[in-house]
């Protein structure tokens, strides 16, 4: 059923008088009435209908009768309205031809002074959030992101359109502080998003490697850069670099936030220091599972009380995240498997650990270590209790 009341307000902006719109509207669902009439359906009053019926006709959209009483009737709406749409759309098509005119100059412009426009579009802290709402809508191949704790909880406010983009095939990435890791901001950032760890700190917004957002996380307020600008395409290249050198995250995704940040402190702390302590245990000690025990204990890090299976757990997504490897454990027959996808000794570290945590949970353990150029290294440990 068509709304008359939002048919009446419509017209009005279009430049028709509030009576004279709803005179339209009735006449156009009454057909031919009276003047009377017209006043009863319409809720005009009385003294101004016939002067609202005049400037209907004189508007060619209403006809009325000369006799007594005064009947009157609409103009059809494709006969009223035809010449104003006409009059609309040559007003476009002028409009148009004098925007590409003015393009077209301020091309021919830039280019005898043998430069680029530069533009820089400001935005206060109020816009910030729709502009990027926006800019993750218009996103045609790409949208990568860097982010500190406040850019975190702005993406997370756009999870729609995040969701959209990951329907378009658009590649999404994001680079956030170790710190947010399994936070609750991290964990509403949808699944399809490839997120990686880098505390290279800043709010910065790429999209289809040319247009850029930045956000000042101090106050909130934000620019957004074209690709005539050089810092889009320079962003675009430090993105790439501390993305190649970044952690992945894929498998904590199921932690909690505490799990989760004891896991990277960990890898943090090995990658620092511990292949020195294998090193240097190799060469000077038979108990090199006690150096690196120290290492982590040192620093907050207290194995001792996991089970083995949590051990096995923590290894295994380490294993995952650094080395596309794996950690197995046959129950039957009391056999440990390290399995790295690279060489060159990343998984002594890792094996290293689980050995300390072994014998000091009172098992005595046999390694072998195996390695191919092209599978990468693999290690087994043999467990007994003593």
């Amino acid at each position: 059923m068509v709304n008359e009341h939002a048919l009446t307000v419509s017209l009005e902006e279009f430049g028709i008088s509030k009576y004279e719109a709803r005179a339209y509207v009735t006449l156009i669902s009454k057909g031919t009435i009276s003047a009377g009439e017209l006043a009863y359906y319409s809720d005009l009053p009385r003294t101004k209908v016939y002067p609202t019926l005049l400037k209907l006709e004189s508007k060619k959209l209403a006809i009325i009768s000369k006799s007594k009483p005064i009947m009157c009737t609409a103009i059809a709406p494709e006969d009223a309205f035809d010449s104003i749409i006409h009059e609309q759309i040559n007003k476009v098509n002028a409009m148009n031809t004098l925007v590409s005119n003015l393009k077209r100059a301020s091309e021919e412009s830039r280019k005898s002074r043998g430069s680029e426009e530069k533009r820089y579009f400001h935005l206060n802290a109020n816009n910030v959030l729709g502009q990027l709402k926006t800019m993750i809508e218009g996103s045609k191949s790409s949208t990568s992101v860097m982010v500190d704790q406040w850019g975190l909880g702005l993406l997370a406010e756009c999870k729609e359109q995040i969701l959209s983009a990951i329907r378009r095939n658009i590649d999404v990435k994001v680079l956030v502080p170790s710190a947010l890791l399994c936070s609750e901001h991290y964990k509403s950032i949808p699944d399809g998003v490839k997120i990686r760890l880098s505390d290279t700190i800043q709010n910065c917004f790429i999209f289809d490697d040319t247009e850029v957002l930045m956000i000042d996380s101090g106050n909130g307020k934000g620019a957004t850069l074209s690709s005539a600008d050089i810092i889009g395409s320079n962003q675009n290249r430090i993105f790439s670099s501390i993305w190649k050198n970044s952690m992945k995250t894929d498998y904590f995704a199921d932690l909690t936030k505490n799990e989760a940040q004891e896991i990277y402190k960990i890898i943090h702390l090995v990658k620092e220091n511990g292949l020195q302590h294998v090193l240097n245990a190799t060469g000077g000690s038979k108990k090199l599972e006690h150096d690196m025990l120290k290492l982590l204990e040192s620093n907050g890090i207290e194995l001792k009380t996991k089970t083995l299976d949590e051990m096995i757990d923590i290894v295994d997504i380490i294993m995952q995240t650094l080395c596309s490897g794996h950690v197995n454990f046959d129950v039957n027959s009391k056999n440990i498997t390290v399995e790295s996808k690279l060489n060159s000794g990343h998984s002594l570290p890792w094996v290293s650990m689980i050995d300390s945590f072994l014998q000091n949970q009172g098992y005595k353990t046999r390694m072998a270590y195996k390695t191919q150029a092209t599978k990468g290294e693999k290690v087994h440990i043999k467990i007994s209790k003593n």
